[in-house]
């Protein structure tokens, strides 16, 4: 069982290393001091994955379901402690929770920081914050395309009909979706770095906010994050970035071959823009009902900051946590929302709500005429009861993980507001909670370790699904 899951591992282990080299390599074009801890940590972990990788190198053509789950497991457990030794070695970080956290939250496009000074961070530290949300953006897409409708997580199995034409072994099937993956990724990445350059950002500033806003990862180099440019046009920009990597990567190639034809990834793309624009008005309204702000100025930050916390990206154009109780209520349920399947964005996502309200639209209508027979739709489209049954089990387990979640960091004083809004962000991967502390003008520097452990811990567990993590921690798991 081991051999497969360890070579694998030392490959993306190795990608990791390899791409340590461009922070090292930016670092000393600006003639700064954190070239050589970016080497050593590059070093060592290209070590590590090329003896996994020579080690255990074999050919591939299955791979069992208990094989993915832990290949996924391992995979980033390992890539999330080895992105941590450039923080370390560098000095940027006190300790190791502070660089664990910072590293599982660039991996996981999670935006949440432990660093209070970003504005006068080398050059090497913000471009490797940023690298870790683009390699992790990736790395979700193909993870959510690839395994997640064959280890039939929270209903995602539902897309394998869609992508049929994918090869049944495991390498020629990553390698295939890879690709395309890839190519999407770098030419959304590509737009969005020359709108922001001509937006007003500089070369390097531009880079870093197009890989965050794409693979929905929030990080900016400013400490103000996008509040700092106060420019319209860069605001317009990014919103496009983040909605683009909130649409799945392989929609974009079914517009690309012009099929249009009806399916579950079309419905929650149309369901997920619709969805957007709703909360965006209403929180429109709202802001100029209560006085905040003029309409267009409503208008403006509301697209800006609901898209961002909905799409799970994390930038800010305001603090929004100084718009009240409702707007704070409101963005703990943009959170809790989510993009598409498929997408770089995290989250329980819009395809789980649709087979939720579709079967409670179902339910309602059984309670008067219970001898109706009434199929689960998603626009024209069935749903099985297969489906449903795992949403309920991801949505009962994300749940259940949030509250226990909530009460370990809430043991170490955190008060219950800023405990269960900070848990929140980091298992939806949306960054920034609510409140003083981990608010959008916060950060978690002040969190204890161990509190810091447990929102490093729900930023991989909301990323990877949740039940590919718990499911390692059950005894069934390692029976033979």
């Amino acid at each position: 069982m081991w051999q497969p899951v360890l070579m694998i591992s030392g490959y993306f282990i190795s990608v990791l290393g390899l791409a340590m080299l461009f922070p090292a390599g930016i670092d000393l074009y600006y003639k700064q001091s954190d070239w050589s801890p970016f080497i050593t940590a590059s070093i060592i972990s290209i070590f590590i994955g090329m003896s996994l990788f020579l080690g255990n190198r074999t050919k591939i053509e299955k791979i069992s379901i208990r094989q993915g789950y832990l290949l996924t497991v391992i995979i980033w457990v390992s890539i999330c402690l080895l992105a941590a030794l450039p923080f370390v070695l560098s000095g940027t970080t006190q300790n190791w929770a502070d660089a664990i956290f910072e590293a599982v939250s660039g991996i996981t496009s999670t935006a949440s920081t432990i660093l209070v000074d970003v504005d006068n961070s080398d050059h090497a530290i913000l471009l490797w914050r940023s690298l870790l949300n683009g390699l992790g953006g990736i790395g979700i897409v193909i993870f959510a395309v690839a395994l997640l409708p064959f280890l039939g997580i929270g209903g995602m199995q539902i897309f394998q009909r869609e992508n049929s034409d994918f090869n049944d072994k495991l390498m020629p099937k990553i390698s295939y979706i890879a690709k395309r993956i890839i190519i999407i990724y770098v030419i959304l990445v590509t737009l969005s770095t020359i709108g922001l350059f001509w937006a007003g950002m500089n070369k390097f500033d531009a880079v870093n906010h197009a890989l965050s806003a794409v693979s929905t990862g929030g990080f900016s180099t400013k400490n103000n994050s996008i509040e700092y440019y106060d420019n319209l046009w860069i605001e317009i920009i990014l919103i496009l970035s983040m909605i683009s990597g909130s649409v799945p990567l392989t929609y974009y190639l079914i517009l690309l071959q012009r099929n249009f034809t009806r399916s579950f990834r079309s419905e929650q793309v149309s369901f997920f823009l619709k969805t957007l624009t709703f909360y965006i008005l209403l929180m429109a309204v709202w802001l100029t009902w209560s006085g905040k702000y003029g309409f267009w100025q409503s208008l403006r930050y509301s697209a800006f900051n609901v898209v961002s916390i909905t799409t799970s990206t994390g930038f800010a154009s305001t603090d929004y946590g100084q718009w009240g109780l409702f707007a704070q209520t409101m963005f703990i349920i943009f959170a809790l929302t989510g993009g598409c399947t498929g997408s770089t964005s995290g989250s329980i996502k819009i395809f789980r709500w649709q087979v939720i309200i579709a079967f409670l639209k179902k339910s309602l209508v059984n309670l008067t005429e219970p001898n109706r027979i009434i199929f689960v739709k998603i626009g024209n489209l069935n749903v099985d009861y297969g489906i449903i049954s795992s949403v309920f089990v991801f949505v009962s387990a994300f749940s259940f993980s949030t509250i226990l979640l909530t009460m370990l960091v809430a043991v170490t004083g955190v008060d219950f507001t800023t405990a269960f809004s900070g848990i929140v962000g980091c298992i939806t991967n949306s960054g920034p909670g609510v409140g003083k502390i981990v608010g959008p003008s916060g950060n978690f520097s002040s969190f204890s370790d161990f509190a810091k452990y447990v929102c490093a811990f729900a930023m991989l567990l909301g990323r990877l699904e949740v039940l590919t993590i718990l499911i390692v921690f059950t005894r069934n798991f390692w029976r033979k």
